[in-house]
């Protein structure tokens, strides 16, 4: 008895004083949403550089972008909303010292969206954990406008891009866009972060892109060489036809902690993975649809002209069912569509992707980003 009032007594405790943990500012729901912190927001745009406060809309008009467009007003009055980044170049749209975490991003390049490249770095790393062509990053991966409403990224009209993804940082973040194109390009951004306590716990976002145009042996890499711990997030691919016929017969394969030949996670067809069923078919026609966990919000259908071939985007979001990993990971999809006779049909797809998870650094290296040449969307 005196036991079970021990224990019961130190629940008592500890319950106390979990509800005693000042609220850190993170994690934002509707439950949460009363609660009140010491957290800072802040916020980075061209307006204001370093997100200080009181010193947003400062620009004179001899500093200004839109200066001519501000004429008569003067400072104060949308002097200065956007930047340009001239070919071959990179700027950093936001270098912050935390401890904090970024809550949200929202921006509208101009130009080809393959050739904007962003990149995220964390603490004091000098390789970034995302390296994305910013249309990819947003799951906007064929260059062109479409609705996409899901938890963690939003498209809306006519091109603003927005994410959600929570990217906590414990001394630094910089955020940087490479221009690889040949022409200048104009970016509107905004990026919200609140400065607080991060826990302990919390692992680093990372996010990297891949392309294989065609793919080889029918077997497409999503990712390969994580290391370390971690939980896996999501998946955005960019999947281009180059036969007729139905064509996400694949499976998805998470190889986990040591698996070799056969993985510990095997899905059971492309649109399967894609929470869909039965080709994204409905009444003879691909049918689009965004909801906040998956969605295949783009489908270019030939137009008897150019667009000579099917074109799909797609994305997986494991919100509330991350794949967590304790030593390594290595995701794979195989390529797979039908032939004559009910056979399977080994194709050679364009297929790009990108790749969410967290995880505690160091991370590994990535690959080479491709050239200009081949990101192209062609």
């Amino acid at each position: 008895m005196k036991k079970m009032l021990l224990l019961l007594t130190t629940a008592c405790i500890q319950l106390s004083v979990y509800a005693q943990q000042p609220f850190n500012g993170l994690d934002m729901n509707l439950g949460n949403l009363s609660r009140l912190s010491d957290a800072k927001t802040r916020s980075i745009s061209p307006e204001n550089i370093t997100g200080e406060p009181g010193k947003g809309g400062m620009a004179s008009l001899e500093q200004g972008n839109a200066r001519h467009a501000a004429r008569e007003l003067g400072q104060g009055w949308k002097v200065n909303p956007y930047i340009f980044i001239e070919p071959g170049k990179t700027v950093t749209l936001a270098e912050i010292t935390g401890p904090g975490a970024i809550q949200h991003i929202w921006m509208t390049p101009t130009g080809n969206w393959r050739y904007s490249i962003l990149r995220f770095y964390w603490d004091d790393e000098t390789t970034p954990s995302v390296e994305v062509p910013v249309g990819d990053f947003f799951g906007m991966g064929w260059g062109e406008y479409a609705q996409l409403n899901s938890l963690a990224v939003c498209v809306n009209p006519g091109s603003a891009f927005n994410c959600y993804w929570s990217m906590p940082f414990r001394k630094k973040c910089r955020i940087t866009m490479e221009n690889i194109n040949t022409e200048k390009m104009t970016l509107y951004y905004q990026v919200d972060y609140t400065l607080t306590t991060v826990p302990e716990d919390a692992g680093y976002l990372h996010a990297q892109f891949r392309r294989a145009n065609p793919v080889k042996d029918a077997s497409y890499t999503l990712v390969d060489g994580i290391r370390g711990k971690g939980q896996y997030v999501g998946t955005y691919l960019a999947w281009g036809i180059n036969n007729n016929g139905w064509w996400g017969e694949g499976e998805i394969k998470f190889f986990m902690d040591g698996d070799n030949k056969f993985p510990t996670i095997c899905g059971t067809g492309t649109e399967d993975y894609f929470c869909g069923s039965y080709n994204f078919d409905v009444k003879g026609k691909y049918q689009e649809f965004s909801t906040p966990y998956a969605g295949l919000p783009q489908v270019i259908r030939p137009d008897g002209l150019y667009k000579s071939q099917q074109r799909f985007g797609l994305y997986r979001w494991h919100i509330m069912d991350p794949i967590r990993f304790e030593k390594d990971l290595k995701v794979t999809i195989q390529d797979l569509g039908w032939r004559s006779g009910g056979r399977y049909l080994p194709q050679q797809s364009d297929i790009s992707s990108v790749v969410f998870w967290y995880q505690r650094e160091p991370h590994a290296p990535f690959p080479k980003l491709p050239d200009m040449n081949t990101l192209e969307v062609n």
